[in-house]
């Protein structure tokens, strides 16, 4: 028996306002929110992407290990919403730890991001005509534009759960995707054209993304 469960990790980072500027460190220039979160996003909510749901019935804690440099950079967050608000001036990488409730009995699970506070685009042409496959390029600057987002969907599969936990699951199904595209599409370096076809605006997670991912995948 497998069951699982869409999640999606990443970040949203903004330019720092007037105020921010005031209070924060004199090298900070933005803004930036690290979080786990359920894949769909919330109707009517169109700040935010993912968080549609609760993901507190079958994870207990987030740990968010953020660089040195700032105080405690261990950040572990015990209840919803699992993230971090933060100001900075540079890009990163963390790791982030996933503990999952006693019923799971399953070892917790370690992922990584790198924060982003830049846009980024890759310069055309993406695809050699006469071989079909990428051409490597150095991603360059974008302009900044009114927000940020870098998030990666995932599936987090439980094999052979245990009773108890796998009632729990079944008693809280998934909130689904939606089935047409309301937003633009998180970039991602996998799929080139979804950083050149960035756009203002707050990203979403449909099921048009998972089929037109299979057909890049196919081709």
């Amino acid at each position: 028996i497998q069951i699982h469960r869409p999640i999606i990790y990443g970040n949203s980072a903004v330019l720092l306002t007037a105020t921010e500027r005031a209070t924060a460190p004199a090298d900070h220039t933005h803004r930036w929110t690290l979080a786990v979160r359920s894949a769909a996003s919330v109707e009517g909510r169109a700040e935010q992407v993912g968080g549609a749901e609760d993901l507190s019935y079958f994870i207990k804690r987030v740990t968010f290990k953020l660089h040195d440099t700032y105080p405690n950079p261990n950040r572990a967050v015990d209840k919803p919403p699992f993230e971090v608000t933060e100001t900075g001036w540079g890009e990163f990488s963390v790791q982030i730890l996933i503990t999952f409730i006693p019923e799971a009995q399953e070892k917790p699970i370690r992922l990584n991001h790198y924060i982003r506070i830049h846009q980024w685009h890759m310069p055309e042409p993406f695809w050699d005509p006469e071989s079909g496959l990428p051409k490597p390029a150095a991603p360059t600057p974008m302009p900044q534009q009114d927000s940020v987002h870098a998030w990666q969907y995932d599936e987090i599969v439980f094999t052979e759960p245990p009773q108890a936990f796998f009632d729990i699951l079944r008693q809280h199904p998934p909130v689904a995707l939606p089935k047409v595209r309301r937003k633009g599409v998180p970039p991602n370096m996998a799929n080139p054209q979804s950083i050149a076809s960035m756009s203002r605006g707050i990203p979403e997670f449909t099921q048009v993304m998972e089929r037109e991912e299979a057909e890049r995948l196919d081709q």
